[in-house]
């Protein structure tokens, strides 16, 4: 867990007395909306469809469990006693009073939190792998390399009013889990003769226009990347567009300078301020290294008994099966908390949960989890010797179902029933398609299939990158839904051509299936996609992806809209 320093502390209690300061004004008169609204968003704070919404910062997921106790104690005296994690690694509260957020930027300034820079045209929170630190496929530590950009980055003057908000991901492992094939800025860590550096990728998004990053150097040596995204962010800064916030992100800019010019660019900018101020030495790396706690893992941590408790119990063995991963260290696994249960809205946590999760934080993992751009928890250093133990805990707690890499385990934006900007709800759709599916024993046998709905174009839910994809849309003032298949938000359903390693590390934006969907239709337009997936599947271990990629869309196009037909002419006889 990384330690503030006196700095740290300093910033972000100033920054919430001026907003204490900049509230207090508004509501007495003296500044108008227009004058707040560029202040609030620079503090989280966004006008929802009912209420304000303060987005809370989690730099790169990690989380401490006296955090954790903080953000419940916020959602029950100044919520409505639940908080909701997004697919940024962030927390949201979604109902708290304009008086109130003063407080409650307070509060969190107690325990080394705040809400800088979660909204508004500037760098957002810098994500990474959730398993960052403790995966076994690690060249370096990426925790380490989002921290040093998130000193950089937090009120850069040269950076804090861009064209658009903008995006970086950081993966420092082989396997690439922070999706930076569709971020503004994906950093992969490599090994190249011995040395240590950076693939960049440039121009990922999703939203209105969605595009995979294209890869602009194939390797850049690790002192050099602050002063590296320095010169992309001057590039995109002095030629991102203004006149037009759909057209103003990196992304677009890069696809209309071309990859090879935008390139050319940063290299050329670079050449100015290469070997400058922000580059980076061992002793710098070294020091923001030694500000995050090691855990101090037992030489032996028990005997691992959870193979035999498996097999004396079905229900702990799929727990075991779906929601332990492995780590780095012998006798030690990460364990997914998911917060998928059916009936429950994707990444939303209750405060008493929260609660009980930062105890069983301190009792199994030194007091430490991570969130998921997945919007689960993780819980990251856990002796093998206590996963049943844990997992009875969580069963009590609700919070041990085992559907991590399942079909249920959706991932989903807010949707309409919160922000003013969707077109249609993502919650009730995402419970709708949970119920049904729930039956363990079906999707199990259905297998490895990423769901993702957004209730609007700016696809806070990811749908673009979904295997499936479900986003809302407005036909005519009714709520409709797009589908699309075979998205990924990194690696490759089967090797590609040299493509590969020059785009997105692997990253794929699903292809739309045909006409949008009514509501009502939905679970029985997925229900139709995956019978025909284990229909034409070869074997139990081709993926939905695998297949898709195998076949392309018209397999499952076909069967959608002749079932659809089918239905609307038996409705019509009845009529």
């Amino acid at each position: 867990m990384y330690q503030y320093d006196p700095i740290d502390q300093q910033i972000v209690e100033q920054r919430a007395a001026q907003f204490r300061d900049q509230t207090r004004r508004f509501l007495a008169g003296q500044l108008t909306e227009d004058e707040f609204r560029t202040l609030r968003l620079q503090n989280g704070l966004y006008i929802q469809r009912h209420a304000p919404m303060l987005r809370v910062a989690i730099p790169y997921g990690l989380l401490a469990s006296r955090q954790l106790r903080t953000l419940a104690t916020i959602a029950r005296r100044w919520d409505r006693g639940y908080g909701h994690f997004s697919t940024r690694q962030n927390m949201q509260f979604n109902w708290p009073r304009l008086p109130d957020v003063p407080d409650i930027l307070d509060e969190l300034a107690k325990v080394q939190m705040h809400a800088i820079q979660t909204s508004g045209n500037c760098i957002r929170n810098t994500t990474t792998d959730h398993f960052a630190g403790i995966a076994p496929d690690e060249i370096v530590n990426p925790l380490v390399w989002c921290e040093l950009i998130r000193e950089w980055s937090t009120l850069h003057p040269e950076f804090a009013f861009l064209p658009r908000k903008f995006k970086i991901a950081v993966s420092g492992a082989v396997s690439d889990r922070a999706a930076v094939g569709v971020h503004d800025i994906g950093l992969q860590a490599v090994e190249q003769d011995g040395e240590v550096g950076f693939r960049v990728w440039v121009g990922g998004g999703l939203g209105r226009t969605p595009m995979v990053g294209q890869l602009i150097r194939d390797f850049l040596p690790w002192p050099h990347v602050l002063t590296y995204m320095q010169a992309i962010l001057r590039v995109y800064n002095l030629h991102g567009r203004r006149d037009n916030k759909y057209k103003a992100r990196i992304k677009i800019l890069v696809k209309d300078l071309t990859p090879q010019v935008f390139a050319e660019q940063v290299e050329k900018e670079w050449a100015t301020i290469a070997g400058g101020p922000d580059t980076l030495s061992c002793e710098i790396v070294d020091a923001v290294a030694q500000r995050f706690t090691v855990p101090a893992y037992a030489a032996d941590p028990g005997a691992d008994h959870s193979a035999d408790q498996a097999a004396d119990d079905p229900r702990f063995a799929r727990w075991l099966r779906r929601n332990t991963h492995p780590h780095k260290v012998a006798g030690y696994a990460a364990v997914t908390i998911s917060l998928k249960r059916t009936g429950v809205p994707p990444g939303d946590i209750t405060a008493d949960q929260m609660d009980a999760v930062a105890d069983l934080a301190d009792r199994f993992s030194f007091g430490e989890l991570r969130v998921s751009h997945e919007q689960n928890l993780v819980l990251a250093d856990v002796p093998r010797s206590q996963l049943h133990t844990l997992w009875r805990q969580l069963d009590a707690l609700g919070l041990a179902t085992p559907n991590v890499g399942l079909l249920t385990n959706i991932v989903a934006c807010p949707g309409g029933d919160f922000c003013a900007l969707a077109n249609a709800v993502s919650i009730p759709v995402a419970e709708a398609i949970q119920r049904r599916f729930d039956d363990l024993d079906y999707l199990y046998d259905v297998g490895e299939l990423d769901l993702n709905i957004s209730g609007c174009i700016n696809a806070c839910g990811h749908h673009h990158v979904g295997h499936i994809g479900i986003l809302g849309v407005d036909k005519a003032g009714e709520e409709w839904y797009q589908v699309t298949l075979g998205g990924r938000q990194s690696g490759a359903a089967k090797p590609l051509p040299d493509i590969e390693s020059t785009r997105g590390a692997g990253a794929a934006i699903g292809r739309i299936i045909g006409p949008s969907f009514a509501r009502e239709e939905i679970p029985g337009v997925v229900a139709n996609l995956v019978e025909t997936y284990v229909e034409l599947r070869d074997s139990d271990a081709e993926r939905f992806i695998d297949v898709v990629e195998r076949l392309g869309i018209d397999p499952f196009k076909t069967r959608v809209y002749a079932d659809r037909k089918a239905v609307r002419a038996k409705e019509a006889v009845h009529a």
